[in-house]
């Protein structure tokens, strides 16, 4: 964690993981039945069991922050309020009932409030109480006051960034767009790190300012060629002349939303999704059209293998929102990772309706035929979404790769070497493009030099990646030369220890050069790691009884050449 990374940790005080205490000795199955499912991050059965619980102790603190953490985990987070306010009556207080409570009176727009708890001495953490105690003297009018707390966190160690940021954004709320303009732009206290909503709000302020140009130089400079469509959006519209209205913080209570965020954004890559999981929930309370929160939220449960509260999640983008293509691709993941596979296709299909012209969508739906084997779907897939590419570029051979794997599956290799061929001159040093196309010419025993040539350049590039070493061990193979393949395929074994396939191929290599013991071994190590296919299991077998020459016979081959080592 970097200096500035850990001054911010500090400076929370709130790492939530860290909040939740053990219950006394004895509570009843559902606390710990409820403490389970919540550390499978199963918040839905967790909330269930941890009520139950706090029925039987409503005194004990640490079943109910657990519960609370549940509760707006799941984006219920008006639950947790309830329990935050029978805690605060019964004299109870922690830091995530602070937070809740905190959260609650802005959201309600009792900014007094806000702060009268904080002058009582309730805290969430001194980075949190600083800028909503800022965020709040802002919603009481009292925007000298608030400046004045803004720079009190921009002062401190590491956090400068935080509190400049939101300074500028304050200002511009109130339509000092000057003033937001000399932060965003570096003039008042050093440039600020570019980030995406930061990039977003200079560029509405740049506007309010008749300065158009200079909000799409920023967008262009900083995003470059980048695929996102709210800032496409928003480029389009300062393009056209358009006098773009600053919106992205219209109230206090989205100041607040926006810290939260600012918050989450930190210790998803600091700490654990828990923590920040409980931030962008907080951040859709006060802000239920929050979309990069929701995002946020909904990419988190799917690494929580909570699927179905990430479907909800990303329901919750509109189709006129900039971020709905983004939002159905996420959801179209969460469906396929929970075996919902039909569910997903046919949700690419209707989105393809809608969206013909996008051939990330295509190629979306491409993906997921070539993963079930449906490859002439697939292959189908992948022909609409090259149809519909704009102007070359290298990252495109992706879908001519892919294209020609579905073409090469259905055994049409004369339609899928041309995709390979295009792939690797849209990027010539693709690794797996070089592997893949290196390894069909030796299975067809065609090309067989420049498959080693191929091979050997995607090893050179990728030297501990397995596959690729099995299929440098292999072409030597193929090439009679055993004495040189030996120590590839051995490697590849060491990379790869439980793939059939290579264990497979080290039998077959060591069985060339004399050393037969181990190749039966290795044929015994790669059925033990069950072949994909019977037919691929019933030729191992076949050879752990007759031996590798006899099979290569039965099957018309051509015999084990004499070494080629000394050539």
């Amino acid at each position: 964690m970097t200096a500035a990374r850990l001054s911010l940790a500090l400076a929370l005080g709130l790492l939530v993981h860290g909040t939740v205490a053990e219950a006394a000795e004895g509570l009843a199955g559902p606390y710990l039945a409820g403490r389970q499912a919540f550390s499978m991050a199963d918040y839905d059965q967790a909330a269930i069991y941890l009520a139950l619980a706090l029925q039987q102790d409503p005194e004990n603190q640490a079943v109910a922050e657990t519960a609370m953490l549940a509760q707006i985990a799941r984006g219920q987070p008006a639950k947790a309020v309830a329990i935050a306010q029978k805690q605060r009556d019964g004299g109870a207080d922690s830091q995530i009932v602070t937070l809740v409570t905190l959260a609650d009176l802005a959201q309600r727009g009792d900014y007094a409030g806000a702060i009268a708890d904080l002058d009582a001495g309730h805290s969430a953490g001194p980075l949190v109480d600083d800028l909503f105690r800022a965020w709040a003297l802002v919603g009481q009018g009292q925007m000298s006051d608030a400046l004045t707390v803004f720079d009190k966190v921009a002062d401190q160690s590491g956090l400068k960034s935080f509190g400049l940021y939101h300074k500028a954004l304050a200002l511009a709320s109130v339509g000092d767009f000057e003033g937001a303009d000399e932060i965003f732009s570096g003039d008042a206290g050093g440039p600020l790190r570019a980030t995406r909503r930061g990039i977003i709000a200079h560029a509405q302020v740049l506007s309010q300012l008749e300065r158009n140009p200079a909000a799409v130089e920023l967008i262009t400079l900083v995003a470059g060629n980048a695929s996102d469509p709210e800032l496409e959006a928003l480029r389009d519209r300062l393009v056209a002349g358009e006098s773009v209205p600053f919106d992205l913080i219209a109230t206090p209570a989205d100041g607040i939303a926006e810290v939260f965020a600012t918050v989450a954004g930190v210790l998803n890559a600091e700490t654990g999704a828990l923590d920040a999981l409980t931030f962008t929930r907080l951040a859709e309370f006060m802000k239920p059209d929050y979309v990069d929160a929701i995002l946020m939220s909904a990419g988190i449960l799917e690494r929580q293998k909570q699927y179905e509260l990430a479907t909800a999640a990303y329901n919750r983008i509109g189709h006129d929102d900039p971020s709905y293509l983004t939002a159905e691709l996420g959801r179209v993941d969460a469906l396929v990772a929970s075996d919902r596979v039909d569910a997903a296709i046919e949700a690419l299909e209707q989105l393809a309706k809608s969206m013909p012209e996008v051939p990330v969508v295509w190629s979306t739906l491409g993906d997921i035929l070539r993963r079930q084997e449906r490859y002439a779907e697939a292959a189908s897939a992948y022909d609409k979404a090259i149809a519909v590419l704009p102007a070359e570029q290298p990252g495109q051979w992706v879908v001519y790769y892919t294209r020609g794997i579905c073409l090469e599956r259905e055994k049409d290799w004369e339609a899928a070497e041309p995709d390979f061929r295009k792939a690797l001159e849209l990027s010539p040093d693709q690794p797996q493009v070089l592997n893949y196309m290196g390894y069909s010419f030796l299975e067809m025993k065609t090309n067989l030099d420049e498959a080693l040539a191929m091979i050997e350049k995607a090893v050179a590039a990728k030297p501990d990646d397995g596959y690729i070493v099995d299929s440098l061990g292999w072409a030597l193979y193929r090439l009679g030369r055993y004495e040189d393949a030996v120590a590839h395929m051995e490697k590849a074994v060491g990379l790869m220890p439980v793939d059939s396939i290579v264990n497979d191929h080290l039998g077959d290599v060591y069985w060339a050069v004399g050393r037969k013991r181990e190749a039966e071994f290795q044929w015994k190590r790669a059925l033990s790691f069950e072949p994909e296919t019977e037919e691929e299991a019933a030729r191992i077998r076949r050879k752990l009884e007759v031996g590798l020459d006899v099979v290569l016979a039965e099957e018309g081959a051509e015999p084990l050449a004499v070494s080629k080592n000394d050539d």
